[in-house]
């Protein structure tokens, strides 16, 4: 949750796609998240375990005790798994594009209450459709009376009327695709003058008729006039059809090519090749080769020699979705805050070595310590979140190892470890008691926490200035730091150790948009600090200090 707040400022309307695998709801072996936001880190702490009621902490260095059972037998076991999903979808939808779309990977437990919670995030009208994902090649007898194959990834799009369709291949040269598709809603079907060509048929009149044969049906409303192979004339077919009249007016306005070769009329559309040809969300072995929770496995063992994290997706699997929605935009920002062993990441490195695309991803992961008796433990890996670190560096060599002669790919990546802010007044106070507004105003002498490192305090306030963390940082030996956007249309400088007179001739010709400085630089010369906000306000710069 605090990552999410963290990045809406900076990555607001920035994501194409998010993808979201989170813990099931199983009531065994799933776990909730109490979130709880008008306590402090202190009661945080305590409440979690990880400090007694004197203050002491209990563990160090890893993350642990705020995963809890949600089990069956307790009053609110689809609250609490609802209530943990609800504020992180709202910050979801924020970071999402206009055209973006987010996709959730779940179970039976909860797939029908998150249709319902996701109905009322981003509404009904912009759900997009379930996907039925075969995980595993051979059933689970688990349950009582039936043996399970599938989950489900529920997709849904910030606004639908935005998005393209999802494809992953394009059509082939002269493949047929039928009109009649029994079964569908019966209705008439005009086909333009000309929009027709008959072969194998003599020209002539065809006079209107029942053309039904078995579970097809077809019937010829009007007269048709054949002549030179074309249709002379308007005329209009009733039958169980594939397209709805907009698309048959769609095809013939794009000059593509309709066939009928007897009667029985059974027009055909024949692909000229290369058009976008929408996946279909049935993604079963014999499907789109997306793998299986089998293949999940293989894939850790082939890296590591060992599988250290249960129930990973395949990459395939996200790589398959990635594809789908990003065949346009290549450079797009994939989000997952689920992220467990790294799977999305691989998947982005995998797709961007086949296609060339240079997309980029966040992953968010809780570090989750990993049990004492586990394989990953015994590894040296204390925290899911080291897992995935090693995966991902594991991924990019082995993605960088397969490519061809010519080819290149982006495998690097920075780790960002959240931690309380750097600035004082930005925690959260514990209480508003005379002795603590005392502190209070004794923090202003220095608002800067003394075991803060630069690049700390500048990765700190690019994120609250809106720059994003891969946007271009530039550190001087003076203590100043030059940020810029990627487009280079923003720079901001963040004055932050010292000041000199020098300085500001630097800075005036750099002409940033903002400049930003720590009070401590002036060293308490305020003189020097009032002559360079108004030289700076002189060039149009705007100025603030902390």
């Amino acid at each position: 949750m605090d990552a999410l707040k963290i990045l809406q400022k900076a990555y607001a309307n920035s994501v194409k796609m998010i993808y979201i695998d989170p813990p099931y709801n199983t009531g065994n072996d799933s776990f909730i998240y109490p979130d709880k936001f008008a306590e402090t880190r202190e009661q945080y702490a305590k409440r979690v375990g990880d400090k007694d009621e004197n203050g002491y902490i209990k563990r160090t260095g890893v993350f642990q005790g705020v995963l809890r059972k949600n089990t069956k037998d307790n009053g609110h076991y689809h609250s609490r798994w609802l209530s943990m999903m609800l504020p992180r979808l709202h910050l979801a939808k924020t970071l999402l594009r206009d055209d973006g779309v987010i996709f959730i990977s779940i179970d039976d437990n909860e797939q029908a209450q998150l249709k319902l919670l996701c109905d009322e995030v981003f509404g009904a009208e912009n759900f997009v459709g379930q996907f039925v994902w075969e995980k595993k090649k051979k059933p689970s007898f688990l349950g009582t009376n039936l043996g399970s194959k599938f989950e489900y990834i529920a997709c849904y799009a910030k606004s639908k009327s935005d998005t393209s369709a999802f494809s992953v291949d394009l059509t082939e040269q002269g493949k047929k695709y039928p009109f009649n598709n029994a079964g569908n809603t019966a209705q008439d079907l005009t086909f333009p003058m000309g929009s027709v060509q008959f072969t194998s048929m003599p020209d002539g009149v065809v006079k209107p008729q029942d053309m039904s044969d078995g579970n097809i049906k077809t019937i010829l409303k009007t007269e048709l006039v054949i002549q030179n192979g074309i249709n002379a004339n308007e005329f209009t077919l009733w039958g169980e059809w594939r397209y709805s009249q907009e698309k048959l007016n769609e095809i013939f306005s794009n000059k593509e090519k309709i066939t009928i070769s007897k009667i029985p009329f059974r027009p055909n559309h024949i692909k000229s090749g290369g058009e976008i040809k929408k996946i279909h969300n049935l993604l079963t072995i014999n499907h789109y080769s997306v793998g299986t929770n089998e293949d999940a496995t293989d894939e850790q063992a082939k890296l590591f020699g060992f599988n250290y994290f249960s129930y990973a997706k395949p990459s395939n699997l996200i790589k398959f979705l990635i594809q789908s929605i990003s065949y346009e935009d290549s450079s797009s920002l994939i989000l997952d805050f689920f992220s467990g062993s790294g799977t999305t990441a691989h998947a982005v490195m995998q797709l961007n070595a086949e296609d060339g695309g240079k997309r980029r991803y966040i992953c968010v992961q809780l570090p989750e310590e990993t049990d004492e008796q586990s394989e990953a433990r015994k590894a040296g890996f204390t925290t899911v979140a080291e897992i995935a670190k090693e995966r991902i560096r594991r991924a990019g060599k082995y993605i960088s190892a397969s490519l061809k002669d010519g080819q290149s790919v982006d495998t690097g990546f920075k780790v960002f470890k959240l931690a309380e802010s750097a600035f004082k007044q930005w925690r959260n106070p514990e209480k508003r008691d005379a002795e603590s507004l005392q502190a209070e105003l004794a923090l202003f002498q220095n608002v800067v926490d003394e075991n803060a490192s630069l690049e700390q305090l500048a990765c700190e306030l690019a994120l609250r200035l809106g720059f994003q963390l891969t946007d271009p940082m530039r550190f001087d030996d003076k203590g100043v730091v030059w940020l810029n956007n990627e487009a280079g249309t923003r720079k901001v400088v963040l004055l932050l150790e010292t000041f000199s007179g020098s300085l500001t001739d630097t800075v005036l010709a750099e002409q940033p948009q903002k400049v930003f400085a720590l009070d401590r630089v002036f060293a308490g010369d305020d003189a020097a600090k009032a002559n360079f906000a108004l030289q700076l306000q002189d060039a149009g710069i705007e100025f603030e200090t902390l």
